[in-house]
């Protein structure tokens, strides 16, 4: 099924390719990506590391959306959300600017990297109030912050590992996750996991922190059912959903109701191979000078 994907007519693949670009990057996506990969200066990375690897990777799409499933999980940072992002009056736009901040720490110059970590911790320091529980919560807290660090790692590195044509050694793996530390603690979390293991262990010891508060639900009900999108774009979507919703932990898809039988997990990683390659087939199609190549993150 992959394979014909190929024989599809140029012009096809080029519009799926500028209709992700400018979904996930922007309409200035061109720009944007200019002035990321194009001025000269220090980085923090290079085209060898794996976080450059697993970034640019279309595997991000799935493990995106897994991402903000299981961050959604942790009632305090889900108010947050619920409460600052807009994220159902504007969409798109958080996407976009999640993607550039994304693309920036990985692949920009230090200077670019550490404005954007700066402009996000000036953000943060505005966000606070209270989950349904009652609790007070900021978003500036170090825990807060280290739980969508973990939650948002573990994902992308489950996408990489299931759906990428290039999946990590176990050495690279621990890499990846000790060079995502970089960026998280410069925006204030502490004790980050460095290895596979750790990101592990880590996920499991916020376990009893975890539960799908109202906004989780409702959160979950606008990715899964509402997402929106033209009803053209709808079956692709699916396919990248279904992607992200195998990788999820069994006790993260049970907390947010999420019925996934066992039978129907090959069928849903099938999904989420075919979604990942039509992505990564559409985004070929872009001129090089066009190409976002950071346009794979959600």
């Amino acid at each position: 099924m992959i394979g014909r994907l190929r024989t599809l007519p140029r012009g096809a693949q080029r519009r799926l390719g500028r209709a992700l670009r400018d979904r996930v990057a922007g309409e200035d996506a061109p720009t944007a990506a200019k002035r990321i990969w194009q001025t000269p200066g220090p980085r923090w990375f290079t085209k060898d590391d794996p976080i450059w690897i697993v970034n640019q990777d279309s595997a991000m799409f799935p493990g995106g959306i897994a991402s903000l499933l299981l961050q959604s999980l942790h009632p305090q940072a889900m108010a947050g959300v619920a409460g600052h992002s807009g994220y159902k009056g504007d969409p798109w736009g958080r996407l976009q600017r999640t993607s550039h901040y994304l693309a920036t720490v990985a692949f920009g110059t230090v200077d670019h990297a550490t404005e954007a970590i700066e402009h996000v911790k000036a953000i943060h320091e505005r966000v606070r109030g209270k989950d349904h529980r009652g609790r007070p919560y900021r978003a500036s807290d170090p825990h807060l912050l280290r739980w969508v660090h973990v939650a948002e790692t573990w994902c992308f590195l489950a996408a990489h590992q299931a759906y990428s044509d290039r999946p990590l050694s176990a050495a690279d793996a621990d890499r990846f996750v000790d060079q995502a530390r970089t960026s998280a603690e410069l925006l204030g979390a502490h004790d980050l996991p460095r290895t596979a293991a750790e990101l592990d262990a880590q996920l499991e010891a916020f376990r009893p922190e975890l539960e799908a508060s109202p906004a989780a639900k409702e959160a979950a009900a606008f990715l899964l059912r509402e997402p929106p999108l033209p009803l053209a774009a709808k079956p692709g979507y699916a396919l990248l959903a279904a992607g992200g919703i195998v990788l999820l932990p069994g006790w993260a898809r049970d907390e947010l109701g999420i019925t996934l039988p066992a039978a129907a997990r090959p069928a849903a990683r099938a999904a989420g191979r075919f979604g990942v390659a039509a992505v990564r087939w559409g985004m070929a199609g872009l001129d090089d000078d066009e190409r976002l190549r950071h346009g794979t993150s959600a």
